[in-house]
């Protein structure tokens, strides 16, 4: 299995290498390392059947050619031999030198660094995939369905390749480029199945491809005991006892509708907002707390491990998923999320994308808003503060779908797939 992160925090990898290995399929799961982690191994064995590899990030020449980089740079007078060399080499041998000198700059560009990178990553993946006799090879999204197909097919006894998508790869934020959807066309011609999350996504792919794919569901592990362990987050934040907790968990990224939750926040009638994950517009988020004076109000906690998390959700009076309608990858979302505030008997607060309304309105486990308006968002908010007893009731139909909207149920969907192709 192949999948383009560090395989730190990716509950959805996690539950399905866990699946497979206790129903006696050997896993070797192929990710990347993180250098900026000393203490992340390059290879981890979770249990007898599932072992993690990760793969070195950076081409060991490329950090040399940075410290050399960063020498002349620093000092000046070692600039004046490699001038001279080039000089002689140019006057020499004219083409060599240019070609050799362009591809040089290539490298130490940031545009040329990054292409160099992903490729020497792909290729070790490559490598990693075949290194053993595997009977399967799973690709988790696009970024790693090249190298899964080379590993699955570019050889003389073909074996299964598995496409398991995890986002909508035509629609989705930062994936604008139409290659991104050339590449899959391509690729997704010579796949033995797919897997996607959810029934929208499977008829968007049936009218973009002609076929219906396998649906599972990112639901996460059943948890009976909500309170076991849990973390007083209360005593955490510095606020009483009674202070209503109105929760985000998860990544702090563009297009989630997180700004629009800092503008609703004036117009709530009681509790603190507390954001619970990193990502790339946290910062941009606690400036535009930090100019309408609302730090203490509004609370950020660091990302902490997804096997943590659990201990953190039930102290929530409510929680958010106001995902924004920027691609089709967010409209056709089921989010995990939704899941694990159920899972904690927390009422949600959510946008009114099909998936995410669907399981709000039949099972009663939370309020719809439109996630673009912050005045609908505090609508939907204070219904919730008004009227504690619905916010009761829905607590309680969340813990009862608990027993439907679980990876114990899902998996089974799952595995069988990997039955039919064995």
């Amino acid at each position: 299995m192949f999948v383009w992160n560090h395989f730190t925090n990716d509950a959805r990898v996690l539950r399905e290498c866990t699946a497979l290995s206790n129903d006696n399929f050997h896993v070797d799961l192929v990710c990347i390392h993180d250098p900026s982690d000393p203490d992340l191994p390059m290879f981890e064995e979770y249990n007898e059947n599932f072992n993690v590899i990760r793969v070195q990030r950076y081409p060991s020449f490329l950090k040399g050619l940075q410290n050399l980089k960063s020498k002349l740079v620093n000092n000046k007078l070692l600039l004046l031999f490699p001038l001279f060399i080039g000089a002689a080499l140019l006057y020499f041998l004219p083409i060599l030198t240019l070609i050799f000198g362009a591809v040089g700059l290539a490298v130490l560009s940031s545009k040329g660094r990054v292409i160099l990178i992903r490729l020497s990553i792909i290729l070790r993946m490559i490598k990693a995939g075949r290194s053993k006799k595997y009977d399967i090879y799973h690709a988790n999204d696009l970024n790693t369905l090249p190298q899964a197909y080379i590993s699955a097919k570019l050889r003389s006894k073909k074996k299964k390749l598995v496409y398991d998508s995890h986002e909508v790869q035509t629609s989705r934020t930062g994936y604008n480029s139409p290659i991104y959807g050339m590449m899959e066309k391509f690729f997704i011609k010579r796949i033995d199945t797919m897997i996607v999350e959810n029934d929208t996504r499977a008829k968007f792919n049936e009218e973009l491809y002609g076929f219906y794919p396998n649906v599972v569901h990112n639901y996460p592990f059943r948890r009976e005991n909500l309170t076991a362990n849990k973390i007083d987050m209360h005593r955490l934040l510095g606020l009483k006892e009674d202070e209503k907790i109105l929760l985000y968990q998860g990544g702090v990224q563009t297009g989630r509708g997180l700004e629009n939750l800092i503008e609703a926040f004036p117009e709530f009638k009681e509790g603190t907002l507390v954001f619970i994950g990193d990502g790339k517009i946290k910062q941009k988020l606690q400036e535009m707390v930090s100019r309408r004076g609302l730090e203490d109000k509004i609370k950020f906690i660091p990302k902490v491990p997804l096997d943590e998390l659990h201990r953190y959700t039930p102290n929530a009076y409510l929680g958010f998923q106001v995902l924004n309608n920027v691609c089709f990858n967010h409209y056709s979302a089921s989010s995990n999320k939704l899941f694990e505030y159920m899972m904690s008997g927390v009422p949600s607060v959510a946008c009114s994308f099909p998936e995410i309304r669907k399981v709000i309105e039949e099972e009663k486990v939370g309020v719809c808003v439109d996630s673009h308006d912050p005045e609908d968002i505090a609508r939907g908010v204070n219904y919730l503060l008004d009227n504690p007893d619905v916010r009761e009731e829905m607590s309680k139909h969340s813990i009862e779908a608990k027993d439907k909207y679980n990876w114990e149920e899902e998996k089974e969907i799952f595995l069988n797939i990997y039955k039919k192709i064995s």
